[in-house]
């Protein structure tokens, strides 16, 4: 699947492809996974480069979109159609996305948080709970 030019995340997969899953700028150092994803209304075919954090044997991922006051689009995709594939480093695998509530939510969410400093500050710059979740591989 390919991604459109005009998508600004385009370069960033590019990359990511090109560099098994190693990408540079601002998500340089981090882990990172291309989720696959239909769009709820749309039924268009997506990829989002998104930081993970591992979690047992699963990817959980943030719709922190920067703190913006709104959830990311990737994140209503994958409610509607939790059956989806991911990219990481060379391997593609099927997963099923399942959010993380309450405690759960917000260890997982702390976590990333400690790891990664800006997670910390997109929390404080929106007054939403930043949705968690998780990518478990079937």
């Amino acid at each position: 699947m390919s991604t459109p030019p005009a998508d600004p995340n385009a370069a960033v997969i590019e990359e990511f492809r090109a560099n098994a899953g190693k990408v540079g700028g601002f998500f340089e150092g981090m882990d990172m996974v291309l989720v696959h994803h239909t769009g709820a209304k749309s039924g268009t075919e997506r990829v989002n480069p998104l930081a993970y954090l591992p979690v047992d044997d699963g990817y959980a991922v943030f719709a922190s979109k920067a703190g913006a006051p709104d959830n990311p689009a990737w994140y209503y995709n994958l409610l509607a159609r939790p059956e989806t594939k991911i990219e990481v480093g060379v391997e593609q695998l099927d997963v099923v996305a399942h959010e993380l509530k309450g405690e759960e939510r917000d260890r997982t969410y702390a976590k990333m948080s400690e790891l990664r400093p800006q997670f910390a500050e997109y929390e404080q710059k929106t007054d939403r709970v930043i949705p968690v979740v998780l990518l478990k591989p079937v």
